[in-house]
């Protein structure tokens, strides 16, 4: 089982957030024992933004056991089709591309995505599998 994982539950985990860490912790570890967990472009930029070095990043991920694995096209397409839809729909801006880009990464790249918005995800990605840390405690 591939897992994708969002930008949230990690950075639960990495800064550590006192409410979400320890439940995002046990997901994290219950996903990598069931199979190999996945992240995307997205993902790896918003994580930038809180290491200091991309080495660092890098290996954080790596002792982690977490993937970068590209998108690709068709999830490219999934999201801005999604986008688009949600936008038709009266959609709010604040619901930018890149949140859509995780989504279409998710449906194309990994079975399932760990999300604490599982919400939105369910909505504009019908078909996908979302997990929320809750489930695995």
């Amino acid at each position: 089982m591939t897992t994708a994982l969002d930008t949230s539950v990690l950075l639960d985990v990495f800064i550590p957030d006192p409410v979400f860490g320890t439940h995002s912790q046990r997901a994290l570890e219950q996903c990598d024992l069931e199979g190999s967990m996945v992240i995307g472009e997205v993902v790896y930029a918003e994580l930038a933004a809180y290491f200091s070095s991309k080495e660092q990043l890098d290996r954080t991920l790596r002792e982690s056991d977490i993937a970068v694995i590209g998108s690709g096209l068709d999830a490219l397409f999934a999201a801005g089709r999604a986008w688009k839809a949600h936008r038709a729909a009266g959609g709010k801006r604040y619901r930018i591309a890149t949140d859509f880009m995780i989504g279409g990464h998710a449906m194309k790249q990994a079975d399932r995505l760990l999300t604490r918005d599982q919400g939105f995800y369910r909505q504009h990605f019908r078909g996908l599998v979302v997990t929320a840390p809750g489930d695995f405690a």
